[in-house]
């Protein structure tokens, strides 16, 4: 049974993979995101589209089992780490109060405002809640790959984007284990205290805070080179550090990507850089088509019909003007430029892992019905597909007024 869940692993890898790079040659031949192309092939050949008519053994060929969502929870965590070696601590802390601003307001407007709004729409409170907190959370993945793309990463707006999306992605976790707490316990909404909920928000700004102290000072250190001599001792163990700090960051229910991109920053400034940044820019290679091509492939549009549509409508909207306005008019102040406030708006409307897992706590907790489920799913899929198509529209119309 064990070599039948094996065999059944590689082959969806196998599929993944060659079909996301089918698509970015493909993309980079229309000259649209190549990160784009890898996350269409995903819902392409994934096991509720093509997928579904390739049955061997009275089995689909290509499944998504827990082992192949755990290789894409890997690729999340070397993304992440990649996007870490690209910022230094120095650069992180200058930006603090732009990124904590800009990072807050990101989580705090699509809150209130899908909260406030889904009520009107009469869905109950613990609903609203749940749907408000899968808004908050954005997913960087992809706006860091289309920054790269275009050598874009060490910009003001790519910094930003980074910063802010770390403090998003802190304060959304935080948002959503007082929800999950409250949607799996008995008190509900009326039993929320303000107190718990700000110990919790400043229990993980705090675990963050100390673990990028203790990256800085350790991590160097352990990852020396004059420790390790031997042919690929230092990567393997600059590999083994960002997924502790991923394990360690995950353990206190921060999302696992926090630490691996806080040991990035550790070794941006490190002597050994350049060997690290050659290496996890190869893993990178097959890793991040591999993410983008697993969260396409868990997309189910199967169930959809014209109340879910219209309910879908309603939260991308909300999702796309919450983000656009609630960072992007901050960041056009911090930056003094309104393009690039906007591009720092634009890179933060995808939603990601936690938009997932609230979806997953909802319906497990019976507090949201399949329609809402899909509909949150949705949400997710079509952030994801429009970031980086409009923000490689912006930088394409950059390029085109620059003489």
């Amino acid at each position: 049974m064990a070599e039948v869940h094996f065999i059944e692993t590689i082959i969806g890898v196998g599929i993944l993979l060659f079909a996301a790079k089918l698509m970015a040659e493909l993309f980079l031949r229309l000259k649209l995101p190549i990160v784009l192309g890898e996350l269409l092939a995903g819902i392409i050949v994934g096991p509720f589209a093509l997928g579904s008519f390739f049955i061997v053994d009275g089995k689909q060929l290509l499944q998504i089992n827990d082992e192949i969502r755990i290789l894409g929870e890997i690729g999340a965590i070397v993304i992440l780490f990649m996007a870490g070696l690209e910022m230094t601590p120095k650069e992180f802390l200058r930006g603090g109060k732009a990124s904590f601003t800009v990072g807050t307001l990101g989580v705090v407007v699509p809150f209130f405002a899908g909260y406030f709004i889904f009520q009107m729409f009469g869905f109950e409170a613990l609903q609203s809640m749940l749907i408000a907190t899968a808004l908050t959370a954005t997913s960087i993945a992809i706006s860091i790959q289309v920054l790269s793309e275009f050598g874009k990463i060490k910009s003001p707006e790519a910094r930003l984007i980074i910063g802010a999306a770390v403090v998003d992605d802190i304060l959304a976790i935080a948002v959503l284990s007082v929800v999950s707490s409250i949607a799996i316990g008995e008190g509900g909404v009326e039993s929320i205290e303000i107190s718990d909920v700000m110990i919790t928000i400043l229990k993980v700004l705090g675990f963050f805070a100390v673990m990028l102290i203790v990256a800085v000072i350790i991590i160097p250190k352990v990852v020396s080179p004059r420790l390790w001599k031997a042919k690929g001792s230092v990567e393997g163990v600059a590999t083994a550090s960002f997924f502790g700090a991923a394990a360690l960051a995950g353990s206190i229910g921060l999302s696992p990507i926090v630490g691996a991109f806080a040991v990035g920053m550790a070794l941006s400034t490190s002597k050994v850089f350049e060997k690290i940044e050659t290496y996890i820019g190869k893993i990178g290679l097959i890793f991040a088509p591999l993410f983008f091509a697993i969260i396409g492939a868990q997309v189910d549009l199967r169930a959809v019909n014209l109340e879910i549509l219209a309910l879908s409508g309603v939260i991308i909207v909300v999702a796309v003007v919450t983000k656009l306005f609630g960072c992007g008019i901050p960041a056009m102040m911090f930056l003094k430029s309104k393009s690039q406030g906007m591009k720092v708006g634009i890179g933060m409307i995808s939603r990601g892992e936690v938009g997932l897992i609230v979806a997953g706590v909802g319906v497990s907790s019976n507090i949201l019905t399949s329609d809402v489920y899909s509909t949150i799913i949705i949400m997710v899929a079509v952030t994801t597909i429009i970031t980086p198509i409009w923000l490689k529209m912006e930088y394409r119309k950059e390029q085109r007024q620059t003489p």
